[in-house]
């Protein structure tokens, strides 16, 4: 199967990837144990015993890229913490996951993987995961994307001046990189000896790379204190651009394969590894051209009066009265009507699908039919469609999304750092 799943769950759902063996045949530590205290709940020995031997499952062609078993316990431990801080949080926040939405998550999982849903319920049970955990799993996960997109929106914000300075010192838009970096994690306010002990490590695990003891990924596995360790340090593709400033110039004289030097970065000592390039391509897309009228449905007045009001000015302009005469006197600001309802060049995903499939409908200089939406009756007038090159445009919205990333980033790490500080934990593993 291909379908990967992101973010803390990942050793969860491992099963779900082509080289996945049955889980069921690892063995699997008593259930009645306990790993952790996390404030008023607890993380059972068989939880982390589960999402060992699923990882083990997904390296089971490749073992030596695994840690001991004792590190990999203790990271698999830490995500399991840091998953069931972060669902607390949501609870405690008003985050609510309805059944209706794990329901089509799980259908969107089905499709994605050309699979009925009855099995992807085989194939889930035949990995020695319950049905119930698999959705409860996924549910955690949703909930903790919800709770994260929630919070970071609420604290970063994107000027137009931010993004006019970026583009004023970066070419954004520029080729596309595929990056794996290890972590050495330093805690706020390191000692004198935690740096001196982290660069020890850092420069210790580049040695082994550069002696060809160790490929990246391995390392990465064993190693990394970051998220992202047990996915071989795999960052994915990103414009140089989105990279903290004080990589760039280090990653721009790079080739593919080419490991860089230890880097103090804001969480600790890290590798970056150039993966490959690309080339952006040219951006383009097709515009619609239109004039649109909308009859609201008013409080106390029918909707079938306003779908009537409606046909009734659509006959007059196809009779040959002007539209925009018509939208000024009778439509409402939503669908522009001081501008005698020219709606300007759009892309049709900017008016929702209800405009959208009514213009692909229609030819240059013909008016649609009337359709109702959730806030009145409709009907639009396609004047024309042009192919725009959108490569400025989105080079716009690309730095507004590259500030946003690092920002999010930066501010999602300092909150769960904070959350795990302000959180009563009891590792039971030994040695933690």
């Amino acid at each position: 199967m291909k379908q990967k799943f992101s973010g803390l769950l990942l050793a969860m759902f491992v099963g779900f990837t082509s080289n996945a063996i049955q889980a069921q045949d690892q063995p699997v530590a008593s259930v009645d144990g306990i790993a952790a205290v996390v404030d008023e709940d607890v993380i059972l020995n068989s939880e982390v015993e589960r999402a060992v031997q699923n990882i083990k499952a997904q390296y089971a062609k490749q073992p030596g890229q695994l840690p001991p078993e004792d590190v990999l316990r203790k990271q698999v431990l830490e995500r399991l913490v840091l998953l069931r801080l972060q669902v607390e949080r949501a609870k405690n926040s008003g985050v609510r996951i309805s059944d209706n939405e794990i329901n089509q998550a799980i259908q969107n999982i089905a499709n994605q993987n050309k699979l009925t849903l009855d099995q992807l319920r085989t194939q889930i049970t035949s990995e020695g995961l319950s049905y119930e955990e698999f959705r409860n799993n996924l549910k955690d996960e949703i909930t903790v994307q919800r709770m994260r997109q929630s919070y970071v929106q609420s604290r970063v914000q994107v000027s137009d001046t931010e993004i006019d300075q970026l583009l004023s010192v970066r070419e954004v838009g520029g080729p596309e990189i595929r990056l794996a970096n290890i972590l050495v994690a330093l805690p706020d306010g390191a000692t004198p000896e935690q740096l001196a002990k982290a660069q020890e490590k850092i420069s210790g695990i580049k040695a082994l790379i550069d002696k060809g003891e160790m490929d990246f990924s391995s390392a990465a596995i064993r190693f990394s204190d970051s998220q992202n360790a047990l996915e071989g340090g795999e960052i994915g593709w990103r414009t140089v651009d989105s990279i903290p400033p004080a990589f760039v110039n280090m990653i721009r004289s790079m080739k593919p394969g080419d490991v860089t030097n230890p880097v103090r970065g804001p969480s600790g000592y890290q590798l970056i590894k150039l993966i490959e390039t690309r080339e952006q391509q040219k951006q383009m897309a097709t515009q619609y051209h239109a004039l649109g009228m909308m009859i609201p449905v008013k409080p106390g007045e029918s909707s079938e009066a306003a779908r009537q009001k409606a046909e009734d000015l659509r006959a007059r302009i196809v009779a040959g009265e002007d539209f925009g005469k018509l939208a000024k006197e009778n439509s409402t600001e939503e669908m522009n009507a001081s501008k005698g309802g020219d709606m300007g060049w759009f892309e049709l995903s900017q008016w929702g699908q209800g405009i959208a499939s009514k213009l692909e409908a229609l030819k240059d200089g013909e008016v649609s039919d009337v359709f109702l939406s959730d806030v009145g009756w409709h009907f639009v007038k396609r004047l024309g469609t042009r192919t725009q090159d959108m490569t400025d445009e989105n080079r716009r919205n690309q730095a507004r999304q590259i500030i946003a990333q690092r920002k999010s980033e930066e501010e999602y790490e300092r909150f769960l750092r904070q959350l795990r500080n302000d959180a009563y934990i009891e590792s039971r593993i030994g040695g933690s």
